[in-house]
């Protein structure tokens, strides 16, 4: 699983650095290429064979529903394998404009996906889930956790 933060330099070509605690959930998926998407003000980032779990889900929605449709135009058309070489990635183009990555990033673990936040979003985001975490904590029980 993808656990933990971690402040990182995005260089002048979109490389990134990926932590070795990252690295090693891919090496043992047996894996050496990350999924990146959009996803409101960030990017999701996913080994290969739980973006797969995604698609094939997504797949069987009725592509009819405007819903569906919405989703497949932002989130799934997003999609980029990106290769992990010499333990980074280079983040394309179009996915940094979307989600606005400049030089100073934040790596956040999510369990089965790890976002990848411009640093200023990500401290102004952490501020509200903090405040927000209270409340957020008394739906946890009702989870069953």
């Amino acid at each position: 699983m993808f656990r933990g933060r971690s402040k990182h330099v995005l260089d002048e070509k979109g490389r990134l650095a990926i932590p070795a605690r990252f690295k090693e959930v891919l090496k043992a998926k047996e894996d050496n290429c990350l999924v990146l998407t959009n996803h409101f003000s960030c990017l999701w980032a996913f080994a290969r064979d739980d973006w797969r779990l995604i698609e094939q889900k997504v797949a069987e929605l009725n592509q009819l529903d405007n819903s569906v449709s919405a989703f497949l135009r932002y989130f799934i058309s997003g999609a980029q394998e990106c290769p992990v070489k010499q333990g980074r990635i280079t983040v394309p183009p179009d996915l940094r404009e979307i989600s606005g990555l400049k030089k100073e990033v934040v790596l956040v673990g999510g369990l089965k996906l790890f976002e990848i936040w411009d640093r200023e979003k990500w401290e102004a985001e952490f501020e509200k889930a903090k405040a927000n975490f209270p409340q957020v904590t008394q739906m946890i029980p009702g989870l069953g956790i």
